[in-house]
């Protein structure tokens, strides 16, 4: 399976991501919330360093659940806000055409 480059915007969410769960882990050891989560502690590893930018969603639940986090707070931490988005962003989005009236 080929995986396409990663965007800046997917990699930022990442890095924020692993931020968030660094915070939230503490002084526990990342071996210890690893284990708990059932994963591996390199895979922890690398979500909290950013270069696994896109882990799979059990993944993170599984994280969260073990660190005690929402799943609706670790969304609202790695998103960026709605109302942050550039017009450039939205200029990317196919504009609708409405049919001409005059002939």
């Amino acid at each position: 399976m080929v995986r396409l480059p990663l965007t800046p915007a997917e990699v930022e969410r990442g890095q924020r991501l692993g931020a968030l769960l660094r915070r939230a882990r503490g002084h526990r050891s990342m071996p210890d919330v690893a284990l708990a989560s059932r994963i591996s502690p390199e895979t922890l590893r690398k979500i909290e360093s950013g270069r696994v930018a896109t882990p799979a969603f059990p993944t993170i639940a599984a994280i969260a659940d073990t660190l005690g986090l929402s799943l609706d707070a670790v969304c609202a931490e790695i998103e960026t806000d709605r109302a942050e988005r550039t017009a450039e962003d939205r200029s990317a989005l196919p504009v609708a055409r409405r049919p001409s009236l005059v002939s």
